[in-house]
């Protein structure tokens, strides 16, 4: 029996996790979308300790650039993962009605 190659293996893996998360997002009701994308955010927070890390225990040059580059664009991100998240809590806002008042014509 022939061993499967590790790239095939590698791509059913990715294939399934696409179409199990596509069917994930789209039965998540929207009331719970505020609060999933939230917590995606914070559990997105670890990559940048992770991109620290890396870019730490690195000796190039190159590697320390990766390193560094890896660590703004996952805190571009994070940070405006939280602002759409604050813009869609801000929709649930209730508005306060404008008084209209009538001026008498003199």
């Amino acid at each position: 029996m022939e061993i499967v190659d590790h790239t095939i293996i590698n791509l059913i893996i990715f294939v399934l996790a696409i179409y199990v998360g596509y069917h994930v997002v789209w039965t998540v009701t929207p009331a719970l979308h505020t609060p999933l994308m939230a917590v995606t955010n914070a559990i997105s927070a670890i990559v940048i300790v992770g991109a620290m890390l890396a870019a730490a225990l690195t000796e190039t040059p190159f590697a320390k650039g990766m390193g560094v580059l890896a660590v703004a664009l996952a805190a571009v991100n994070v940070f405006g993962g939280f602002l759409v998240t604050r813009r869609m809590l801000e929709m649930f806002k209730k508005k306060e009605k404008k008084v209209v008042t009538t001026e008498s014509k003199q």
